[in-house]
C-alpha cells in the first residue's frame, strides 16, 4: 500500500472535472439554479402587493366622491381598472378575478357627510388570498381622516374634527375569516400533482432507457402514440386517487369550503394531469439519466412554485414575473382550483384558464410526440 499521492489526487481531479463537462444537463443546473433562485427571490417575490386592480361604483358624481377616489390611488394599493354601472357587475369582476376590490360610493353619500349622518362607502375585496389584501385592507384605516380633509372647510370644518366624517365598511369575499389555509390547501393540489406526475414520468421513461429496455420497446411494431398513452395511462389513475386524497383532506381536515364548480374544476384536474404527464414524457425524451430527468423536473417545478401565485401573491409581482407566471401552467391550474371551491365559479368564468391549459396539453404533447419520433429514428 502506498501513501498519499497528490499527483494521483490531481489525475482523479481532472477526470471528474472532464466529466462534469461532458454531462452538459447537469452542469447547466448547478450554475442555472442558483441563478434563477436569486432572481426570483429578489426581484419578483414580494409579499405586500400595490398596485391592486379596483372597480368603483359611483353612484353620485361629487367633489367628495372624487376625493375618496383620489385618496385611493395615492395610498399606491389601489389602481383603478373599471367603472362598474351595477352591483351584478361589481360581483363579477370579484367573481372572476378581474378586480381584486370593488368600491361602492352610494348616492347619498354628500348629503349624510354634510348633515354627520354616519356616512359609509362599502370596500369588497377578494380575500381568497389574505396576503395579497391585508395591506390594502390595512391601509384603509387611515381613508376617514384624510380623504375629505381639503374638502370639508368653512361651515363644514367641524364635521372633520373629532370623530371621522364617514365610515369605510370592508367586506371580504369568499374568506371572511381570512384563513390561510383555504388559500394554500387547494393550492397544493397543483403543486403535488406537478412533483409527482412530471417526476415520477420522466423518471420512468428514462429508467427504461438506462436499463436497456426501451430498446426492445423500440424494436415492437408499436406506434408513438401507443407508448405514449400505455405509459402514462396508470400514472393517470395516480393522479385521480391523489386529487381525491387532497380534496377529502381539505373539507374535513381543514373544512375548505366546497363552494360547486364541480364542471370546471373536472375539466381543469382532467387537462393538468394530461399535461404534467405529457411533460415529463418529453422530458425522458431529453434526459439521458435519472439524475438529469430529475434535475429537469425540479427546473420546472421551482418556477412553479414561486410564480404561480401558490407562495406569494400572484399581483405582488413585478410585469415581467407576471408574464412569466402566465406561461406556467399550474398558475392557471390554481386560478379553476381556488375559483371553483372558493367562488364557485361556472365555465363562463374559468373559460380563459381552460383554455391555456388546454394549449398546454396540445403544445407539450406535440414536442414530445416529435421528439418521440426523432429517437425512434
Amino acid at each position: 500500500m502506498t501513501g498519499l499521492s497528490w499527483l494521483r489526487v490531481l489525475a482523479v481531479l481532472i477526470k471528474e472535472f472532464k466529466q462534469l463537462t461532458r454531462d452538459r444537463i447537469t452542469y447547466a443546473m448547478m450554475l442555472a439554479i442558483p441563478v434563477v433562485q436569486l432572481t426570483l427571490f429578489g426581484y419578483a417575490i414580494n409579499t405586500e402587493p400595490r398596485h391592486l386592480p379596483t372597480a368603483v361604483m359611483v353612484q353620485e358624481d361629487s367633489r367628495y366622491a372624487r376625493s375618496i377616489v383620489a385618496a385611493l390611488k395615492n395610498s399606491l394599493y389601489f389602481d383603478f381598472v373599471a367603472q362598474a354601472r351595477s352591483p351584478a357587475e361589481l360581483d363579477r369582476m370579484l367573481r372572476t378575478g378581474d378586480a381584486q376590490f370593488a368600491v361602492t360610493i352610494p348616492g347619498d353619500f354628500s348629503r349624510r357627510v354634510a348633515r354627520g349622518d354616519k356616512a359609509q362607502i362599502l370596500v369588497e375585496a377578494d380575500a381568497t388570498d389574505p396576503s395579497a389584501t391585508g395591506g390594502a385592507v390595512a391601509a384603509l384605516a387611515a381613508l376617514p381622516g384624510q380623504a375629505l380633509a381639503h374638502d370639508l372647510t368653512g361651515a363644514l370644518a367641524p364635521r372633520g374634527q373629532g370623530s371621522a366624517p364617514f365610515e369605510v365598511v370592508v367586506h371580504r369575499r369568499y374568506n371572511p375569516e381570512a384563513i390561510t389555509a383555504y388559500n394554500i390547501v387547494p393550492g397544493l393540489l397543483g403543486i403535488i400533482l406537478s412533483l409527482t406526475l412530471v417526476m415520477m414520468t420522466a423518471l420512468s421513461v428514462t429508467r427504461e432507457t438506462e436499463r436497456g429496455t426501451m430498446e426492445t420497446l423500440l424494436s415492437t411494431p408499436l406506434e408513438p402514440i401507443e407508448v405514449m398513452i400505455g405509459k402514462l395511462a396508470p400514472y393517470v389513475m395516480v393522479g385521480l386517487v391523489q386529487t381525491a386524497i387532497i380534496l377529502g383532506m381539505a373539507a374535513f381536515l381543514f373544512h375548505v369550503p366546497m363552494s360547486g364548480g364541480w364542471l370546471g374544476l373536472s375539466l381543469g384536474i382532467a387537462l393538468f394531469i394530461t399535461g404534467s404527464l405529457a411533460l415529463g414524457f418529453l422530458i425522458s425524451t431529453v434526459a439521458r439519466s435519472q439524475l438529469a430527468a430529475m434535475q429537469m423536473s425540479f427546473f420546472y417545478i421551482l418556477p412553479s412554485i414561486l410564480l404561480s401565485g401558490f407562495m406569494f401573491p400572484f399581483r405582488g409581482m413585478p410585469a415581467w414575473a407576471q408574464w412569466l407566471g402566465e406561461a406556467i401552467p399550474v398558475t392557471h391550474f390554481l386560478r379553476v382550483v381556488r375559483g371553483s371551491l372558493l367562488k364557485s365559479q361556472g365555465l363562463g368564468d374559468q373559460w380563459r384558464e381552460l383554455l391555456a391549459l388546454t394549449a398546454f396539453v396540445l403544445v407539450v404533447t406535440a414536442l414530445a410526440m416529435a421528439r418521440y419520433r426523432r429517437t425512434l429514428d
